[in-house]
């Protein structure tokens, strides 16, 4: 299960998707959108704007432990403090990594996801496969990411719901002593954010 295949169309999409597909498909045809704008936008709020919200908000974490327990006691009034709110981030939990614990969010229901900091939900965390998966084999989607744990690392993965949404806090990388936090979010990944991924090595 790649979790990059926006561009490979799935044969079983569910009904918005395919909606919005073909949505798009007309527009295109008609000469009213041109797709690769399309996918510049949606690559600015999916990878870019969002994420870059939640990669401060990792990197204030790992450089300000008085934060760092805000974040763990209430997650949602320590990312408005930087300024991240609004719709699909009213209820936060953060879940931090350790060396003996590693965090994995799905939405099993649907795709619930926190926009104020992650920015658009990527396809695959939509994709029926990951959600089923994610529960019932996260060390093997896990490794389908190129994550692979220590056999003594447990993997706890939370389910999102309308009510309450989860972000990540990986690891902070070793040897990253001497970065500041505008470097240190450079390292910061929306999937690590997700728990599909780890921090990047510096």
């Amino acid at each position: 299960m790649p979790h990059d295949h926006d561009e490979h169309p799935d044969n079983h999409l569910d009904p918005m998707t395919a909606r919005v597909m073909a949505l798009e498909t007309v527009l295109t045809e008609k000469g009213l959108v041109d797709p690769a704008a399309l996918d510049a936008i949606l690559d600015l709020y999916e990878r870019q704007i969002g994420p870059r919200n939640g990669a401060k908000v990792v990197a204030r974490a790992w450089t300000d432990p008085a934060y760092a327990e805000r974040l763990r006691r209430d997650a949602t009034a320590a990312i408005a403090e930087l300024g991240f709110t609004g719709r699909q981030g009213e209820h936060m939990r953060a879940a931090f990594n350790t060396p003996e614990l590693h965090n994995l969010v799905v939405c099993t229901l649907c795709s619930c996801y926190p926009w104020s900091v992650l920015g658009l939900p990527p396809v695959w965390y939509k994709a029926p496969p990951y959600r089923a998966r994610a529960v019932s084999d996260p060390r093997g989607v896990l490794a389908e990411f190129g994550v692979t744990l220590p056999e003594g690392v447990a993997i706890r993965v939370w389910d999102s719901t309308a009510e309450l949404r989860y972000l990540v806090i990986p690891m902070r990388p070793t040897g990253t002593e001497h970065l500041g936090p505008a470097d240190l979010a450079d390292l910061v990944t929306r999937d690590s954010m997700i728990g599909a991924g780890l921090a990047l090595a510096p």
